[in-house]
């Protein structure tokens, strides 16, 4: 199947490059950020040819759209959307930029925005415990907002549990719902793995802890928050939290979980509450609203200068890449630095990054999880979209450990 870009509505042949509209509104140049010109053009070529080894390592579908801003500081981007495969194993439909999708821990930064807005407006303090605001909800103190943004409370993550066996334990949980506060108990049924600060250990009961916080803080639920402090304000009309309805609204691609056992079927995972992760991972979006979202994020309008900074306070973890609060820095094979987050969740990979001054984004989706060499080969499309043709094979992006369920995309 040939790689696939929509320009103005046609179906092209090859990847070629569109002039369509960008952002809801213009991504400006941020002060001691690389010039908007200094990064090399994206290598399409390389990206579809990503695009078809992901399918070839058992992806029904995978995508990439990026959304470059370096011609002009308007609200105007050239546009590469690359397809191959299908939404729908069932149907055979062609897999599409226009599609939605599960996120997972991609919703991690968006709940991070919003509890560092609210530190804007002086209703919490990053290091302030979370208990004076929760009182008495977590065994220690000295766990801070901040420590929990930046996963080192070293609170153990739930998910470890719920997805022991993988497939089992999605269908364990596909139609639960659960309160915050169950999957907490989860967690402190375990010993903590560190103390409070000690250094990043991934964990998405962190990110629960978050959803907490915001609903305390603002007196509703993480639902309201997003829409009206991200979603409405960015105009993402594709963007939705849903938890605990199942379906996706609209057009959609469908997610496909690989079973432990190499002869057995994907398990269609579409339709699912998302309860066991909800502010950690249950958001709805899709390529277009994450590049959206993140040139502002990036591009500073959606947090103050001094929050973004905070944001942007790095620490150690892994291999080429370092974690701020709810966002991730990757370092390329280039030495281009990308900043966004990725997303694993029953049935999809996500990889949402943009470059230092969010004039470059890039959002990619493989319809599949459980699998890890289609998502190291949808890494991988960050070297092609912010590298070009510098990509260096030795030292390309590398993923650390093996991809599992329970990683929910560290």
């Amino acid at each position: 199947m040939a790689s696939r870009t929509v320009c103005s509505g046609a179906v092209l042949g090859a990847l070629v490059p569109a002039l369509l509209a960008g952002p809801a509104q213009a991504v400006h140049h941020r002060p001691g950020t690389a010039a908007p010109d200094a990064l090399p053009a994206p290598d399409t070529a390389a990206l579809g040819t990503l695009l078809r080894t992901a399918l070839k390592h058992g992806a029904p579908g995978a995508m990439a759209r990026i959304d470059d801003h370096r011609a002009s500081y308007d609200d105007h981007a050239t546009v590469y959307k690359a397809m191959e495969g299908v939404a729908d194993r069932g149907t055979g439909d062609w897999i599409s930029t226009a599609d939605r999708f599960r996120i997972g821990s991609v919703t991690k930064t968006f709940s991070a925005v919003v509890l560092l807005q609210l530190a804007a407006e002086g209703r919490v303090r990053l290091d302030d415990p979370v208990n004076r605001y929760l009182p008495g909800l977590l065994p220690d103190d000295r766990i801070t907002v901040r420590h929990v943004l930046s996963h080192r409370s070293g609170l153990y993550d739930h998910t470890n549990e719920l997805f022991a066996g993988t497939v089992s334990g999605f269908e364990a949980v596909r139609t639960k719902v659960f309160t915050y506060r169950q999957l907490l108990a989860l967690s402190l049924e375990h010993p903590r793995t560190q103390a409070p600060g000690a250094s990043y250990a991934y964990s998405n009961t962190n990110f629960v802890v978050v959803g907490l916080l915001i609903e305390k803080l603002t007196g509703h639920p993480v639902r309201t928050a997003y829409e009206n402090r991200v979603i409405k304000p960015l105009k993402l009309s594709d963007t939705f939290y849903v938890h605990p309805a199942t379906t996706i609204p609209g057009r959609h691609a469908r997610g496909y979980l690989t079973p432990d056992e190499a002869a057995s079927a994907p398990v269609d995972a579409t339709e699912q509450t998302m309860s066991w992760a909800q502010s950690a991972g249950a958001l709805i979006s899709s390529t277009r609203d994450l590049n959206t979202f993140f040139s502002a994020l990036l591009g500073g309008q959606l947090l103050p200068p001094a929050q973004l900074d905070q944001m942007e306070r790095w620490i150690p973890a892994g291999t080429g890449q370092a974690y701020g609060l709810g966002l991730r820095r990757r370092d390329l094979s280039c030495g281009v630095s990308v900043y966004g987050h990725t997303g694993a969740v029953q049935g999809y990979y996500t990889y949402a990054f943009t470059s230092k001054d969010g004039r470059r984004s890039m959002a990619a989706l493989a319809n599949t999880s459980n699998n890890g060499a289609v998502q190291l080969t949808m890494l991988r499309t960050l070297e092609s979209a912010f590298c070009g043709k510098q990509t260096k094979a030795r030292g390309a992006a590398h993923l650390p450990g093996t991809a599992t369920e329970n990683d929910l995309a560290q």
